[in-house]
């Protein structure tokens, strides 16, 4: 089965940390570029941090120098290590795959989403 299961998620405190982790199955993990998705109540979806490339990262301005993107190919996992968490960090976070040639397929999935929320 092709899919894509995000988990981790939790209730944090600000300032706290949460790692989440995305398990891939039932496709070639290694032809995806993986990135982390996030969309908070009354908000559009937004990328958070994605692959762009052989060791290449990339990150929304909103989490630079507190989240960190990793992937563990021998796995199939993807992780989002998230630190110094704050309020505006609160949302489901979405793992999301893309292939990297037309010729993939499914070209894109999406994992059910994982609710981080930070507060007091």
């Amino acid at each position: 089965q092709v899919q894509l299961v995000e988990s981790g998620g939790g209730l944090v405190q600000p300032g706290g940390s949460l790692r989440l982790s995305c398990a891939a199955s039932g496709f070639t993990f290694s032809n995806y570029a993986m990135s982390w998705y996030r969309q908070a109540p009354g908000k559009e979806r937004e990328l958070v941090a994605a692959f762009t490339g052989p060791g290449r990262t990339n990150y929304a301005d909103s989490v630079k120098g507190r989240f960190t993107i990793s992937r563990d190919n021998a796995k199939n996992m993807v992780y989002l290590q998230m630190n110094s968490l704050k309020h505006d960090d609160t949302a489901v976070y979405y793992c999301n795959a893309e292939g990297l040639a037309p010729e993939v397929q499914p070209s894109t999935l999406w994992g059910q989403g994982t609710q981080v929320t930070v507060s007091a």
